[in-house]
């Protein structure tokens, strides 16, 4: 019997020396994601055994109760009382388990998803846990400079803002050699989308001037060239009481501006391209499914069944009384989904068509006669191409000098701040700008292949990749 014990003791502490010999593994530095999108959480098994048939569990050890983020118990998945907040977006890799990876993926990062994670893997014979640390960030809009004019004394007023930052970011103002620039206090505020920024400074000198935002590893950027001789010439009417005056320093600066333009161009036009291509990645995150509704499209027009491509059908047809929703001049069609708050984002194909409009419309525009201008008067804010020139129906009528053609139009709309966004999205450059709009009511994406008839087959195509 003794015998017998002793056999039992010595087969326990073998088997309990082995199970020692199994740790649940982290990682030892906070994992950071980016919200918006996936980020992988570590957790291990050293050395590698298949988990396979053990319980994974993770949890907010942060939480009161330290509530269910995933369980895999029984070879499944078994997420009943599984966070509302994580439902859908939690995920083991079955073939991983095998080699003792039970690291969670976890889809489309919030700023709540921020804390602290436990990984509790359990067998028969042992268990252990280990912790994960999540930081989030979530980047922001690109930072808008407006110019609020001119002091007694010359100096330049900009401002610059951005939103929707986390955790709480850093603005700075940074002179065309990188230097930082003395400002005022920056205004910071709290809200549900995350942190906005604010900030004023006044400039003496001409050049660019950078607005950076930035949390620890993301950055968004601004620039504005003060020696723009727009700006130069309101300077000028501050400082100068002299017609002479005026004339001789804007003189000089047309001089200095041709001298260095060859030299300044390609430099500039380089880093406008990097600093657009930022906003742009950014803005897709905020990008919306534009379906056009037929129902309210111009006659002519053809829109595909999946309602993502419009043409002109080439046909004459009459509009009767009971079609008082559909455009009856302008060969127009409107998205089915229209949006009162927030931002938004979508992109319309307009390469090889000579005639075209995209922006966005209020839903309650007129959409008969051919009085409508198309302009924000009338509820409309677009860009457009009319006889190879290129306009926006902004009140007059304003010609944008653009280097390239646009071959595929992106419209960024941010609601509250009545500001509308238009970039070409494959030459990575700035189209128009509408700031300081008004808006009410719901807005809905907008196309448009001109007035009454567009003999050019090519369809505007509203973009999903």
């Amino acid at each position: 019997m003794k015998f017998i014990c002793l056999t039992l003791m010595f087969v326990s502490g073998i088997t309990d020396s082995r199970s020692e010999q199994y740790e649940v593994v982290g990682p030892a530095d906070p994992v950071f994601a980016v919200a918006g999108e996936d980020v992988i959480l570590p957790c291990s098994v050293k050395p590698n055994i298949s988990v396979v048939d053990m319980r994974v569990e993770w949890s907010r050890s942060d939480r009161k109760d330290s509530q269910l983020v995933h369980l895999y118990e029984d070879h499944e998945d078994r997420n009943t009382d599984q966070i509302q907040s994580y439902r859908e977006r939690t995920k083991l890799i079955d073939q991983e388990l095998q080699r003792g990876n039970a690291s969670l993926k976890l889809s489309a990062v919030r700023v709540s998803d921020e804390g602290r994670y436990k990984c509790f893997i359990e067998s028969e014979s042992w268990s252990d846990d280990a912790t994960v640390d999540v930081r989030v960030e979530a980047v922001g809009r690109p930072p808008v400079i407006t110019v609020d004019g001119f002091d007694h004394s010359g100096g330049l007023h900009l401002q610059c803002e951005s939103e929707g930052w986390y955790p709480e970011p850093h603005l700075e103002w940074l002179d065309s050699e990188g230097v930082s620039l003395s400002s005022e206090t920056t205004e910071t505020h709290r809200n549900t989308d995350g942190f906005s920024v604010k900030n004023t400074i006044i400039v003496y000198h001409s050049g660019k001037i950078h607005c950076r935002v930035k949390v620890k590893r993301h950055m968004l950027e601004t620039l504005i060239d003060t020696s723009n001789n727009m700006f130069i010439s309101w300077r000028t009417s501050v400082i100068m009481s002299s017609v002479a005056a005026v004339l001789f320093v804007i003189t000089g600066l047309l001089i200095a501006a041709f001298a260095y333009k060859n030299r300044e161009r390609d430099q500039l036009l380089q880093s406008q391209k990097i600093i657009i291509k930022q906003a742009v990645t950014h803005l897709r995150t905020h990008r919306v499914n534009v379906i056009l509704d037929a129902d309210s499209a111009h006659p002519r027009l053809d829109v595909s069944d999946d309602g993502k491509q419009v043409r002109d059908g080439n046909r004459e047809l009459n509009l009767v009384d009971e079609e008082t929703d559909k455009f009856d001049e302008y060969l127009a069609v409107l998205g089915k989904d229209g949006f009162s708050s927030g931002s938004f984002y979508f992109e319309v194909q307009v390469k090889d068509q000579t005639k075209w409009d995209v922006g966005v419309a209020r839903e309650s525009v007129n959409r008969t006669g051919w009085m409508i201008s198309l302009s924000p008067e009338d509820g409309y804010w677009t860009v457009g191409l009319r006889h190879g020139k290129y306009w926006t129906r902004d009140c007059p009528y304003v010609s944008l000098s653009l280097t390239v053609k646009p071959q595929r139009v992106g419209v960024f709309v941010v609601y509250e701040k009545g500001l509308i966004y238009f970039y070409d999205v494959e030459s990575m450059s700035h189209i128009h700008s509408f700031t300081g709009q008004s808006f009410t009511g719901k807005l809905y994406p907008f196309v448009c292949l001109g007035f009454q008839s567009n003999k050019n087959s090519t369809p505007l195509i509203i973009c999903d990749d």
